[in-house]
């Protein structure tokens, strides 16, 4: 048996330790149109990852949507305080407090928005204007996938969706 409540210090996809990183898994068919658009969580200095799962509840370890397939990780020097893990650790708890008594919302009130606040709370990169938008493209454009099977789950339906799109419209248009 694995003992997680050692800190760790190098991520570690097979038990799911992504220490101070931003964790990202598709969203069933939302994903396979929008594939920039997923779940979000955030995790704490020793990996564990805390995600607004839905009304009044964030999960740990055990993301809504299943194991992350891509990561974004963090800078823990970037967090305006002198205390480092623990300033990192501390806005994460508290983000996750308070969205445990908010109501989930698909389109303002949702995941990327508990991530945004713990980022605001701890000033990280000096900034306290973190919100779904720039989360959402800095972890398009900063991500890393996990795994080769990370990538294929994050990008392979929406590919398939669009060839056959393609190739419906191009059949229509050659006849």
């Amino acid at each position: 048996m694995k003992n997680y409540s050692i800190a760790f210090e190098r991520i570690d996809p097979s038990i799911s330790r992504y220490p101070y990183c931003i964790v990202w898994t598709p969203i069933p068919v939302l994903s396979w149109l929008f594939p920039f658009i997923g779940h979000m969580g955030i995790c704490t200095s020793t990996g564990v990852i805390r995600d607004f799962a839905g009304p009044y509840f964030v999960s740990e370890d055990n993301m809504a949507f299943g194991r992350p397939t891509k990561y974004w990780m963090l800078d823990v020097s970037k967090v305006h305080a002198s205390s480092g893990s623990n300033a990192w650790d501390t806005a994460v708890h508290n983000a996750s407090e308070e969205y445990k008594q908010r109501m989930h919302n698909l389109c303002c009130d949702n995941c990327h928005s508990h991530v945004a606040m713990a980022l605001n709370l701890m000033h990280y990169d000096n900034s306290t204007s973190w919100n779904m938008v720039n989360l959402c493209i800095m972890s398009l454009i900063h991500g890393k996938h996990v795994s080769y099977i990370g990538l294929l789950k994050t990008w392979l339906p929406f590919c398939i969706l669009t060839s056959v799109i393609l190739a419906v419209a191009l059949s229509l248009n050659l006849r």
